[in-house]
C-alpha cells in the first residue's frame, strides 16, 4: 500500500470510530498523490477515495477506489448536464488506476474535483442540524463565519461536485462547507489538516447548538406518552415485537431489532413528536435505510397490547396507502418498480423503537440511523426549524437508477435469509451443529442451553450478535422458555423456526429407574419441548408469517431396546407432539416436523456425561468403539454424525420441503426396526 493510500485508511478509520462525525457506511475520504505508471515510468497523480458502500471505521486498501486524476478532471469537458450526470458514473470506469481497486461511489466527482489534496465528506448530526434547520444559510454564517461556506441542497453527483469546487474557488479561505440537507465537506493540504478541519466543523456546529440552542426543542413533554420502567418497557416490547414484524413483513420476510435508547425514548415522550416524525428524515443516508419517514403508534404508554396491535394494524393501513400515494405522484415511466410499503422504523411510545431490514445489520443500522436522525432534529429545532428536504426529492434519491443498480450488484439471499432461529440444547452436539448449519444457510441464531458461558462460546463462534447470541435456557422453566422467546424475539425481531433438541438421558433397566429419574427425562424433553413449543407458538400465529417446529426426537420413539425405559418413553411422547401439532398449527402455516436419529456419539454431550459408558456396557463393547458398533448394525455401516443431523434439520426448513408437515425423518443409517411404518 502506499504511504499516501496508508495515511487515508488510518484517517479514515479516526474519523469513522466516533458516531459523532459519521454514521455506520456514511460519508466518504480522499487523498491525492503521485505515483509512477508501471507502463510509461513517468509521475502520475492519483486519486484514493473510499469506494462505494464501504464504511469509514473498518475501511482497509481493498475498500478504496484508485482513480487517474488528470482523466477524471477531463471528463468535465464531456459533462453532458445534471439532466444526463448520471451518466458520468460508467465514465468513471474509463479513468481507473490499474485495476482500480473498489469501484467508484457517486461522490467521487466532489473528491476529485476539489482542488485540495485531501477531502472528507460526512454525515456528523450537528452538521445535519445546520443542513436541515429553515435558516441554515444563514446560521452558517453566523456560527463559522467564512470558514466554512453554504452550499444550497443539490443530490449527490458530477454537478455537485463542481459546485463545490466552484465555491471553494471563490472562497480561498474556507475549510469546508455545509452541503444543505445533506451533511458537510471539508478539505486540507495535508491529511491531518483535513481531518482537523473535519473534526472543528463538526465541534464547532455541536458547540453552537448548545450555546445558542432552545431548552427544550422538542416541545413540552406529553402526559402520559414517558417511558415505562424497564421491565415493563421490555416485556410489552416482547408482546408487540412479533406483530409488528408481521406488519413490516407485508411485503417481504424483514428482520428486526430494538432499540429503548434515552434519545427514542425521549423523542416518543414530547408534544412535538407527531409532527417531526411526520416531516421524515432528509440526509440521504438516513432516509434510503430508515424510508421517508416512520410508522408512529399514536397511543399512551399504558395502552394495552392488544388496544396497541389493533392500532398498529389500522396505521400500517395507512402507512401503505401514503406510501403508494408518494410513490405514484413522484415517479415516472423511468422509475424502478416500488420495493415494498411496509415501514422500516415503528415508534410505540413508552416502549421504543423497532427497525426492519433484510438483515439483522440492515435492521440495526436502519435504527441506529434513526436515532441520528432525532439528533439532527433536535438540533435543527433548537436554533430554527427543521425542514428537511422535499418528497419529491427524497423520491429522486430513493429510486434512483444509480441506487437501484447498487441493490441488483446484492448478492443472492442466502436460503434461510430473513429467518430467525431457536435451538435448544445448543451448545454442543447435536444442537451445536443443527445452529451451524441454520448460521451457514443465513438464518440469525439463538443457542440456548443451561450452560451460559458455553452457549456464548458457541454464538460466537457463528460471527457478531447480528448472527447469533448465546443465552442461558432452562426447558423445564414456564418462565426461563417464555424468557428465552423474549430474548429471541428482541434480539431478532421475531421468530421462525424452533428446534426442540435439548436432551439427556439415563440408560436403567426398568427396576434400576426411579421416579426422578422417569420426571427428569420426561421434564426436559417431554415438558421441555411442550413449553418450548407453545411459547414460540404464540409468536408463530401473532407473526402470522407461517414456521417451522423440529423435533429432535430419536429412532428409540419407535425402537424397542434394552435398559431405556424412560428415555424411550419421552422420545415417544415428542414424536406424538408432532403430529398433534402439525395437526394443531397447520392453519397458521406452522409446519411441525421431526428427526429420529440413531445414537449420536461423536460430539454428544448425551453420550459424553456417561450415558455412553452404560449403553457400551449393555452392548459389551468399549465404549470408544460405540460409534463403531452403531454404525455395524445399521444397513448402511455409517455412524451418525451430528452434522447428518443438521441437515435434516435444513431439509425440512428449506423451501423444497415447503408443503411437509407431520412428517419424521429417520437419520439413522438405516435402522430395520425404526422403519416407520
Amino acid at each position: 500500500m502506499s504511504e499516501t493510500a496508508r495515511e487515508l485508511v488510518a484517517r479514515s478509520n479516526r474519523l469513522g470510530a466516533d458516531p459523532r462525525n459519521t454514521n455506520f457506511a456514511g460519508g466518504n475520504t480522499s487523498a491525492k498523490g503521485t505515483e509512477t505508471d508501471p507502463v510509461t515510468g513517468e509521475d502520475v497523480e492519483l486519486l484514493w477515495v473510499k469506494g462505494s458502500g464501504g464504511d469509514l471505521g473498518t475501511l482497509t486498501e481493498k475498500g478504496l477506489a484508485v482513480l487517474r486524476l488528470d482523466r477524471l478532471r477531463a471528463l468535465s469537458k464531456v459533462y453532458p448536464g445534471v439532466e444526463r450526470e448520471d451518466e458520468m458514473v460508467a465514465a468513471f470506469d474509463y479513468v481507473l488506476h490499474g485495476k482500480g481497486g473498489a469501484a467508484p461511489s457517486i461522490d467521487t466527482a466532489m473528491h476529485g474535483l476539489v482542488d485540495a489534496a485531501h477531502v472528507d465528506h460526512l454525515h456528523p448530526d450537528s452538521g445535519i442540524a445546520f443542513a436541515t434547520a429553515a435558516d441554515g444559510e444563514a446560521l452558517t454564517a453566523a456560527a463559522f463565519g467564512g470558514r466554512v461556506v453554504w452550499v444550497p441542497w443539490r443530490r449527490p453527483g458530477w454537478q455537485l461536485g463542481e459546485d463545490i469546487a466552484a465555491i471553494k474557488r471563490a472562497n480561498p479561505d474556507a475549510i469546508g462547507c455545509i452541503l444543505g440537507g445533506h451533511g458537510v465537506t471539508a478539505w486540507g493540504d495535508t491529511s491531518a489538516e483535513s481531518e482537523a478541519n473535519s473534526l472543528w466543523i463538526i465541534e464547532t456546529a455541536a458547540a453552537y447548538i448548545a450555546e445558542h440552542g432552545r431548552e427544550n426543542p422538542f416541545g413540552t413533554p406529553l402526559d402520559g406518552y414517558e417511558a415505562l420502567p424497564e421491565a415493563e418497557r421490555r416485556a410489552k416490547a416482547a408482546a408487540l415485537a412479533p406483530a409488528i414484524r408481521g406488519l413490516a413483513s407485508t411485503d417481504r420476510a424483514q428482520l428486526g431489532h430494538f432499540s429503548d435508547s434515552d434519545e427514542v425514548l425521549d423523542f416518543l415522550a414530547s408534544s412535538e413528536h407527531p409532527r417531526l416524525a411526520a416531516l421524515g428524515t432528509s440526509c440521504p443516508d438516513h432516509f434510503l435505510r430508515t424510508k421517508v419517514k416512520p410508522l408512529v403508534l399514536d397511543l399512551p404508554a399504558a395502552a394495552s397490547v392488544d388496544d396497541s396491535i389493533a392500532r398498529l394494524k389500522e396505521l400500517h393501513e395507512q402507512y401503505r396507502a401514503d406510501y403508494a400515494a408518494y410513490y405514484n405522484t413522484h415517479a415516472n415511466a423511468e422509475s424502478p418498480a416500488m420495493r415494498g410499503a411496509d415501514p422500516a422504523i415503528v415508534l410505540v411510545p413508552g416502549v421504543g423503537m423497532f427497525s426492519f431490514g433484510a438483515n439483522k445489520q440492515t435492521a440495526r443500522v436502519a435504527g441506529e440511523f434513526y436515532v441520528n436522525a432525532i439528533n439532527v432534529m433536535r438540533g435543527a429545532e433548537a436554533i430554527s426549524r427543521y425542514e428537511p428536504i422535499s418528497d419529491a426529492e427524497k423520491f429522486r434519491i430513493e429510486y434512483w437508477a444509480l441506487e437501484e443498480a447498487k441493490l441488483q450488484r446484492m448478492p443472492a439471499p442466502k436460503p434461510l435469509a430473513s429467518r430467525i432461529a431457536l435451538v435448544t440444547g445448543a451448545a454442543s452436539g447435536i444442537g451445536k451443529a443443527i445452529a451451524t448449519r441454520l448460521a451457514a444457510e443465513g438464518a440469525c441464531v439463538v443457542i440456548a442451553d443451561l450452560d451460559l458461558e458455553k452457549a456464548q462460546a458457541a454464538a460466537a463462534e457463528l460471527g457478531g450478535t447480528d448472527v447469533a447470541i448465546g443465552i442461558k435456557a432452562d426447558v423445564t422453566d414456564e418462565r426461563a422458555v417464555q424468557a428465552a422467546v423474549d430474548a429471541t424475539v428482541l434480539a431478532f425481531g421475531g421468530l421462525d423456526l424452533v428446534v426442540n433438541n435439548a436432551g439427556l438421558s439415563l440408560s436403567k433397566s426398568l427396576l434400576e429407574t426411579t421416579v426422578a429419574d422417569w420426571d427428569l427425562q420426561h421434564n426436559v424433553m417431554a415438558k421441555g419441548s411442550f413449553l418450548v413449543s407453545r411459547a414460540a407458538a404464540s409468536v408463530l400465529i401473532a407473526q402470522e408469517m407461517g414456521g417451522d417446529i423440529v423435533y429432535i426426537s430419536s429412532k428409540n420413539s419407535v425402537f424397542a431396546g434394552p435398559n431405556n425405559i424412560a428415555y424411550s418413553a419421552t422420545k415417544a411422547d415428542q414424536a406424538h407432539q408432532v403430529r398433534l401439532l402439525a395437526a394443531e398449527l397447520g392453519e397458521h402455516g406452522v409446519k411441525v416436523n421431526g428427526i429420529n436419529p440413531d445414537g449420536v456419539v461423536r460430539g454428544s454431550g448425551i453420550f459424553a456425561g456417561g450415558w455412553g459408558a452404560k449403553r457400551a456396557a449393555v452392548y459389551g463393547v468399549p465404549e470408544e468403539e460405540l460409534g463403531k458398533y452403531y454404525a455395524q448394525r445399521t444397513l448402511l455401516k455409517r455412524e451418525v454424525l451430528p452434522e447428518n443431523v443438521a441437515n435434516a434439520v435444513f431439509a425440512l426448513c428449506s423451501a423444497d420441503l415447503s408443503h411437509t408437515t407431520g412428517l419424521h425423518i429417520p437419520v439413522d443409517a438405516g435402522v430395520a426396526a425404526a422403519f416407520l411404518r
